[in-house]
């Protein structure tokens, strides 16, 4: 019987008996457990989950009900249960996660909030206990009104996302109706977050590449490193394009073709970093996202652990139902095609690396999270691959391109501007006329003199998915 109760609890605590004079010894659990996703208290157990039995069980339910009622505010939701295990009074205390957080312990001229760290019961820390308080208003953080007037910042890269993926111009009213400002003409904290020069200091990406397998490599630790800010669009942007740059591709031969692999699933990371971005907790100050690149892996850290307070390397990620933290934030990125509204991420992350040609069971991505943080490590898909050369040829492919960019029929402006195109691009970049006018400061028409030289040359190619116009670099042709 016991055993059945304990694999059914989602958190539990033992207790060898009721402590009536210090109660705030487990009424701190009834706390936490109502401040999170629930738990159970078991009574005359001890820590080794041997049965020990209480003396007085009836009187022990009376306490527990009263010290609970005089102790714990707003009263939340639980059930105790006497039960009988090898003769021996026991009671279990079954807590329900609460819709009306924060659960205070209140005694003692104190006033405290509980949540579980591990398998202890501790105070809330102060960003936890403002996200219980928007918790119990049943508020989120994205949605709440800031200082800053909407008249004052711009948010061209929005409306530029928003005019590729829907063809549109962004309308006005599209503001109100994204819940980016308030009828006042205030930004929300969304509608802060999406703003070109983003007031929200703490909203920033941190991107290095180390040089080795941690971060002490020696005589020069960072090969390469980057700090964004801005819009959030902006750091998705820029984290995809220092991972970009910051991998090679491999490529081997078929009967007609080429099969390519690169360092990293494109997708994977892109799906991670959005993940990031979008349910982070901005209540957490003093931390940003981070991005750090290894010589066998690549991990994307992000403030706040699960929505729902699980842990995500204890869950079953094919079952993890979608629970958004920033839900306005979400439901733009997903207007905007970044992301799926059903809430697919984990998903597409494991099943485009095993899709990957040089994928191996080892290089599996894995997830991690605690109370305050959550961390994707993505593998890279050839550290350590062994080489068969009579099939697999190793090539950096930026050299390739950049040779056969040196070699076109063009004048040497014209080569020097295809040159500081791929520079920024590399080879999965996707660009169009405006991006490439924007990077050479030409005109719209001269920059699509230069996309009809790269198309003649077989240097760049189109692609869907990003609007009209868009293309990436290939490398040339044998």
């Amino acid at each position: 019987m016991i055993d059945r109760w304990i694999a059914e609890a989602t958190e539990c605590d033992f207790k060898v008996a009721l402590e009536v004079k210090k109660p705030k010894s487990w009424l701190k659990s009834v706390s936490a457990f109502a401040n999170g996703i629930g738990g159970t208290l078991f009574f005359g157990i001890d820590n080794d989950r041997n049965v020990v039995g209480l003396a007085d069980a009836q009187n022990n339910a009376e306490a527990i009900s009263r010290l609970i009622k005089e102790r714990i505010t707003p009263y939340p939701s639980f059930i105790l249960a006497p039960e009988q295990e090898d003769g021996k009074d026991i009671l279990v205390l079954s807590v329900s996660a609460g819709r009306s957080t924060p659960y205070y312990y209140k005694a003692d001229g104190i006033m405290e909030a509980y949540i579980r760290i591990g398998n202890e019961s501790v105070i809330a820390p102060s960003y936890v206990l403002n996200q219980l308080i928007l918790k119990g208003m049943h508020r989120t953080y994205d949605e709440l009104v800031s200082e800053y007037d909407f008249k004052d910042y711009a948010f061209s890269k929005l409306r530029e996302r928003y005019k590729a993926w829907t063809g549109n111009s962004m309308e006005e009213k599209l503001f109100d109706s994204f819940d980016m400002r308030d009828e006042h003409g205030k930004l929300t904290n969304a509608g802060a977050l999406l703003a070109d020069d983003s007031p929200i200091r703490h909203s920033r990406l941190f991107c290095t590449r180390w040089n080795g397998l941690d971060k002490s490599g020696g005589m020069v630790d960072a090969l390469d490193s980057a700090e964004f800010s801005g819009s959030l669009i902006i750091l998705l942007n820029e984290g995809v394009s220092f991972v970009k740059r910051n991998m090679k591709t491999r490529w081997k031969k078929t009967a007609d073709s080429r099969v390519e692999m690169p360092d990293y699933c494109e997708r994977s990371v892109f799906e991670a970093l959005v993940n990031a971005l979008i349910h982070r907790d901005y209540l957490i100050l003093g931390s940003e996202v981070h991005i750090d690149i290894y010589d066998d892996r690549l991990t994307i850290y992000s403030p706040g652990g699960m929505p729902d307070g699980t842990r995500i390397q204890e869950r079953d990620l094919s079952s993890i139902s979608s629970t958004r933290r920033n839900p306005i934030l979400a439901d733009i990125f997903g207007r905007l095609g970044y992301m799926e509204r059903q809430g697919s991420g984990f998903k597409k992350i494991t099943e485009t690396y095993r899709a990957a040609h040089n994928y191996r069971d080892e290089l599996e991505p894995k997830f991690y999270s605690d109370a305050s943080s959550f961390q994707v490590t993505l593998y890279n898909l050839n550290y350590g691959a062994a080489a068969n050369t009579t099939k697999i040829t190793i090539e950096d492919e930026n050299v390739a391109i950049e040779v056969a960019i040196d070699r076109l029929n063009a004048s040497q402006g014209t080569i020097a501007k295809a040159k500081a195109v791929f520079a920024n691009m590399g080879v999965d970049g996707v660009f169009g006329r405006s991006d490439i006018a924007a990077i050479t400061k030409d005109s719209v028409t001269a920059a699509g003199n230069l996309i009809t030289k790269l198309k003649n040359a077989d240097l760049i190619e189109p692609v869907s998915g990003f609007g009209k116009g868009k293309y990436k670099f290939i490398p040339p042709k044998e």
